[in-house]
């Protein structure tokens, strides 16, 4: 079997595996990244098609204001327009969001994605790690978190990998605790519109210290148009955007954005479908004796008995099984053998859990 010398450090990157086992990216199925499956609202297509009709689409600069989408994105999210910001993903609005705060030293609950370290330390920001315990199912301490010498706090929910969602409720509790000692709360809400009665998005008018990010690329099935948003008071928010450069996003982004954020209906079926199926695939998985977390997310994290490789069962589902998962090594403080699964079709579902089935026979009956 094939050996690599690290897992890819993101999900989705399905050229790299491709080029590393010899298998054609048309062959693989990706279960690494968590995107809607259904693929973008036809509004949204049916947009970009007529668009390019248009040659000014090509031809003329961006609305340096993103006046329409700020608009769509106001009545989704039921902020002002004043209170958003835009860019070309979450990276740069949170690099923009620790310019603006001037952030001296965050507390980063792990495990986390991991770009929020990379992102912390490329600005050159001390990290205080909070450990959250897989043992409690990844639950925050709103009490103990708002305790130290930190300036910020860094979090999110639902969580990435764990796909944990924890009740508004806790959510505000360590928001109050943190404003009182001073401390920014920058909230990361990429997978909140599975579960939307817990965003605290509309929220950052009672709030000076929150700033919370929102991803519309992952849920609306088309991160290949890179388009996330970020909302704060209305000070706060003017006072990032300065801290962007201009034209963050593409004019296609933005039409893409309009046209998917107004279709209510494809919103509501994403939901209850991602529930479905995410309920019946957890259910699927835990059957072959594997733990899973309590995912509200589009998405699953599991862990492999003591004993089995994860380097090699990763690599016999891709070889046997054309699958990628999503291998959790690179997440600080994750235990050995813990694999997240993106919630796709039924009949994909199907097809992964017939070959975590089939790789997990190799190790015999003890797996079960």
């Amino acid at each position: 079997m094939a050996r690599i010398e690290s897992y890819p450090l993101h999900g989705g990157q399905l050229r790299q595996i491709s080029e590393r086992f010899g298998i054609p990216v048309s062959q693989l199925l990706d279960f690494s990244a968590n995107i809607n499956p259904d693929g973008p609202p036809s509004a949204v297509l049916s947009s970009l098609r007529e668009s390019l009709n248009d040659l000014s689409t090509l031809t003329e600069y961006p609305d340096l204001q993103q006046t329409e989408l700020k608009q769509s994105i106001a009545r989704y999210a039921g902020v002002g327009e004043q209170n958003i910001v835009v860019a070309n993903g979450f990276v740069p609005l949170l690099e923009a969001a620790l310019r603006t705060l001037q952030i001296r030293r965050c507390l980063l609950p792990v495990p986390a994605f991991v770009e929020y370290r990379k992102t912390l330390d490329r600005a050159g920001i001390e990290t205080s790690l909070y450990t959250l315990s897989d043992t409690c199912s990844f639950q925050y301490d709103p009490e103990a978190m708002a305790i130290g010498k930190h300036d910020a706090i860094l979090l999110a929910n639902p969580q990435n990998p764990s796909g944990v969602c924890h009740d508004a409720s806790v959510i505000r509790d360590l928001i109050v605790r943190a404003a009182k000692r001073n401390i920014y709360v920058l909230l990361d809400e990429a997978f909140i519109d599975y579960v939307p009665q817990h965003s605290l998005t509309n929220t950052i008018n009672e709030f000076s210290n929150l700033i919370v990010f929102r991803s519309v690329t992952k849920f609306y099935g088309m991160p290949g148009l890179r388009l996330a948003y970020a909302t704060s008071n209305s000070a706060l928010a003017t006072a990032i955007n300065e801290n962007l450069p201009p034209w963050p996003i593409t004019t296609l982004a933005s039409l893409a954005g309009v046209a998917a954020l107004e279709d209510r209906s494809y919103a509501e079926r994403s939901r209850t479908e991602n529930r479905i199926r995410r309920v019946v695939l957890q259910r699927k998985i835990e059957a072959f004796g594997l733990r899973v977390y309590p995912s509200a997310a589009s998405y699953l994290l599991f862990r492999l008995p003591v004993g089995i490789a994860a380097n090699t069962f990763w690599e016999r589902m891709i070889i046997e099984h054309q699958i990628v998962l999503r291998s959790c090594a690179n997440y600080e403080n994750l235990p050995p053998g813990h694999f997240r699964v993106a919630v796709r079709a039924q009949r994909e579902n199907v097809r992964l859990t017939t070959a975590i089935e089939e790789s997990l026979s190799h190790y015999g009956s003890g797996c079960r």
